[in-house]
């Protein structure tokens, strides 16, 4: 059964991924573009937090935390996203369906070994600007793509509750910006492209510790570092005029100009840690802290003398509660309730204004009943209300709601079976 729903649910993903953009924000337009979340959904549901060694859930966050899944584990995770765009002088609203990550982890005794694809970052935005002076320019921006991440993970138990990882990441994807110049009653414009062809390496390491501190109550600690790496980019551009129709739908009359250039982006080196006490299967409150420096993300195609960056940080605090893990009887108390906080300061700079995100957390955990395969395996929702940004210095403000939903399915591939 768990088979079956794996497909079902791959194709489901699948055609959610291709419905809308990874983001409607207008600051996916500076460095890399939005950057989303790269963790799962149960992580996400606590604010970020990511400091216990679940044995039953794929950690993406930290490689150490494969060490710690003892079955054969796939998930995956999908998020619809409504979001209010807010000015001084009006406001517009925006909705996309994205297929956030796929993940498996494959236990090896000690040694535990995962891999899968997300997206890292995503560009999606499209701003009409207007000029009152009739014989003045305006303009029609529009931006698209953005990184991907595939990875592979090691996780390894040193000793009972300590355990460590690194992972390799392969970044790849396009970004495409464009521009349509027009005055208006004229029926032709002036148009340029940017397309960025986006590649690189990276690693990143982790370890996780779990010691106990009264009875049943552990301690949970958490530690990643992420090197500083390079992103390649082949960045092609072309200016052309062309015709435009109501929908600002264009057609080449004439390609003024096309040339490609190659230009090295550095992605910063990132920290993350973590602390938090609770009750395996039973309960448990964390903070999680991030920090990155400023990197070199200016590129030709987003080259802008209203934006800056500066570090990137951020800061969580969540937790779960399982009324009766063990229990058989009634459902409900099976039940994994997340919840949590977070505030992020995103290290984008436009008009002098740091660019912020904060947000509130929820989450279920659904178990998947023993009749349709193992009550180890289970849905994840999570629920995230938010605001990003702000109105002042004419900037945008974006009020957003996420819905995420997610599969953790697990299994016992290499065990020796026995007939009876």
């Amino acid at each position: 059964m768990i088979k079956k729903i794996s497909v079902v649910a791959c194709f489901f993903f699948s055609l959610m991924s291709n419905a809308q953009s990874g983001s409607a924000s207008p600051y996916s337009f500076f460095g890399l573009g939005e950057s989303r979340f790269k963790g799962n959904i149960e992580n996400r549901s606590m604010g970020g937090v990511n400091v216990e060694q679940d044995s039953l859930h794929i950690n993406i966050l930290n490689p150490a935390s494969f060490a710690s899944v003892r079955f054969t584990t796939f998930t995956m995770g999908g998020n619809y996203a409504a979001t209010n765009l807010k000015t001084d002088s009006g406001s517009e609203n925006a909705q996309r369906t994205t297929l956030d990550y796929l993940a498996v982890s494959l236990p090896l005794g000690k040694m535990s070994v995962g891999f899968g694809l997300l997206p890292y970052t995503s560009v999606g935005y499209h701003i009409h600007s207007t000029t009152t002076d009739p014989d003045g320019e305006n303009n029609v921006m529009k931006g698209s793509g953005g990184l991907n991440k595939a990875f592979l993970s090691l996780g390894y138990t040193v000793i009972p509750n300590l355990v460590i990882g690194a992972d390799v990441q392969y970044n790849f994807g396009r970004i495409n910006n464009s521009n349509l110049g027009y005055i208006s009653g004229v029926p032709i414009g002036t148009y340029e492209e940017n397309k960025a062809d986006l590649n690189g390496f990276a690693t990143n390491f982790g370890i996780m510790y779990k010691h106990k501190l009264y009875k049943k109550v552990n301690l949970y600690s958490g530690f990643t570092y992420a090197p500083q790496s390079k992103l390649s980019s082949s960045n092609t551009k072309t200016i052309a005029t062309v015709t435009y129709n109501s929908d600002f739908n264009t057609a080449v009359i004439d390609a003024k100009d096309s040339k490609e250039i190659r230009h090295d982006m550095t992605i910063p080196d990132r920290v993350s840690f973590g602390f938090g006490a609770g009750q395996t299967k039973k309960w448990m409150v964390g903070t999680q802290m991030t920090f990155q420096n400023v990197g070199d993300l200016a590129n030709d195609y987003n080259m802008s003398d209203k934006a800056t960056y500066g570090k990137y940080s951020s800061y969580s605090l969540g937790g779960y509660y399982v009324p009766n893990f063990n229990v058989f009887s009634k459902y409900y108390q099976k039940v994994v309730y997340r919840g949590g906080l977070r505030y992020t300061k995103t290290g984008t700079i436009v008009n002098s204004e740091e660019i912020d995100d904060k947000a509130l957390t929820l989450g279920f955990g659904l178990p998947i009943p023993p009749s349709m395969g193992s009550f180890t395996s289970g849905i994840n929702i999570g629920l995230e209300f938010g605001q990003k940004g702000t109105t002042a210095k004419g900037l945008v403000q974006e009020n957003y709601f996420n819905f995420s939903m997610s599969f953790s399915l697990n299994d016992r591939w290499f065990g020796q079976r026995k007939i009876e």
